[in-house]
Order: C-alpha cells, then structure tokens, then sequence
C-alpha cells in the first residue's frame, strides 16, 4: 500500500501539533503478510474521528501470530513507531498494529493521554464526564475486531505496548476499561500517572473518576509491566508536568514510574490481592523509543 508521512518521532507527554500528510486507503482483506495502513472509522459513535492504523505483518505470520497494540507519543507518530518494531517483529513473530490519534481530531491531553473520559480532565465533575462510548479508549477493541476480521486472526486478545504519551494512555486503559481484551500490557516512560489512590482526584488518582474500586482486584492480578529507562531522570525534560500534585509522584519519569508501581503494590496488599504487575527498569536507557520498543518486544516475545 502506497503512503507518505512527513514528521519526526516525537516522545513528550503534552500535546505536539505535528500534522503528517497520508495518502490514504481503506483495508481490503489482505494476506497474512505485509506492511501499510487503512483509514478506520467502522466504530460509530467515532466515526466522524478517523484513525489512520499503521500496521506491519510478518512474510511467516499465521492465524494464532500475537497482535501488539502500540500506543505512539504524542507526536502522533505512528508510522516510524511500527517501523521501528518491524525488525522485531519478524525475528520474534508478532504483528504490529498502530493507531494514530491525530490532533486535529483528538487533540490535546485530555482527548489522548486522558482518554476523553472528561470534558476537561484536569477539572472532573459529574456533569461534564463523556459517555464511556466516546472516550478514546473505547475505539481500540473495534479496531481489532476489524483488522482481525480482514486478515482472518483467530486471536481474541492484543498486547499494549505504550511509550510516553501513548504510556499514560496504555495504563488509564487498563484501568478504566477493565473488561477490555487486552492481554499483557507494557505503559512505558509515561510523563506521570493516574495512581490507584481514591483519596486523590482524577487525573492524579481515582477521585471523581468512574472507576470505584470495584474492579481493581482483577485489574491488580493482571499482567502490566511499568517499564523506564534509568537515565529518564531528567526533571527540566520537556513536556514533563510539574505542579504540586503530581510532584508528588516525583520529579522525573524514573521517579514516578516507581511511585506508580509502588502504589499500587501497596494497594494490593491492603486490599489482601494478588499482585501481578512488574516494575522493569531499562539499564542505560533514556527517554528513547527505540531501545524502550525494542525491550518490550524482547520482554512480551523472545
């Protein structure tokens, strides 16, 4: 399939207007081999939103070959964060699946990072939370359905991989779409977290959020990976948060992945739960989607 994408990768938390120019197509049943993108907007309630999906399939992919999801910065940089999996994915027989949320129809952090739950997530009220159909998050598991329907997958299930920006995506997903078909999940170097504190108000922790507490037993036994690089240190990066609240997470993202981990850890064992999630630290890593993707594939695959 033909297209073109003029951009960088971009990896900051906040909101980059980086407009790519595609030409686009629309997925026709494809073999099970291949590398392009289609246009999606099957999912009705976001159909006026379309999602350019950048997606790589291995020439020895099969019907049971897993399926990675990728959450890209927030550059909106789809295209070079499949490429750069591709590698990857042919030697340890995965496919790659990348939608991109553009800014011009889901722009901002609350619309991406914060998943459109809110109107205006740093503000939640009652009165302004979204219906659940049109939060962002709700688009990713029609979106299987459909490439998995084209390229006839039996699977029923995807992984996540999310850097930066696309990490803060990946964990609130996980959180707030508890019934999701997610299967093992990787939020990696995200610029700050929604903790599973419930004294804390959204988006720092789960006051005034939708999600009760009701499902954080099954969310605590799943299979999530925090990952970061050691040398992601730098509290003056750009695109980084600072303000009283979420300092207290930390000054960097090293700091605040291990904040999140740690709380939530903790809220296992108040709860008296199994606790499944994994803390990875990348050694001699930066904030770099290279390394970080590659790392992620070896930990999901190899």
């Amino acid at each position: 399939m033909l297209f073109a994408l003029i951009g960088v990768l971009s990896s900051c938390d906040n909101n980059v207007d980086v407009k790519p120019r595609v030409v686009i197509e629309e997925l026709d049943t494809v073999a099970l081999s291949g590398t392009g993108s289609f246009r999606y907007t099957d999912y009705a309630p976001l159909s006026s939103k379309p999602v350019q999906v950048y997606y790589h399939i291995p020439s020895n992919a099969s019907a049971t070959t897993p399926i990675l999801m990728v959450y890209h910065g927030a550059g909106r940089d789809a295209e070079p964060s499949r490429n750069l999996l591709i590698d990857e994915a042919n030697a340890f027989g995965f496919i790659v699946l990348v939608p991109e949320f553009s800014t011009e129809d889901y722009p901002g952090g609350d619309v991406f990072n914060l998943g459109n739950i809110f109107e205006d997530g740093d503000n939640p009220s009652p009165t302004t939370l979204n219906d659940e159909s049109i939060w962002t998050f709700s688009i990713v598991d029609p979106l299987f359905d459909y490439f998995t329907a084209k390229i006839k997958s039996s699977e029923s299930r995807y992984d996540v991989f999310g850097f930066s920006a696309g990490g803060q995506f990946a964990h609130r997903h996980v959180i707030f779409k508890p019934q999701g078909r997610y299967n093992r999940v990787v939020a990696a170097s995200s610029g700050w977290y929604t903790t599973l504190n419930d004294s804390v108000d959204f988006p720092y922790g789960l006051r005034q959020s939708p999600e009760d507490g009701t499902n954080l037993t099954t969310l605590l036994a799943k299979p999530i990976t925090i990952m970061v690089g050691d040398l992601d240190n730098d509290p003056d990066a750009g695109g980084l948060r600072h303000n009283n609240i979420v300092d207290e997470q930390g000054f960097d993202r090293l700091a605040r992945a291990k904040y999140f981990y740690n709380e939530a850890e903790k809220k296992a064992t108040d709860m008296g739960v199994p606790f499944k999630w994994n803390l990875q630290q990348l050694s001699n890593v930066n904030h770099d989607y290279e390394a970080t993707s590659s790392a992620a594939a070896v930990l999901l695959y190899k």
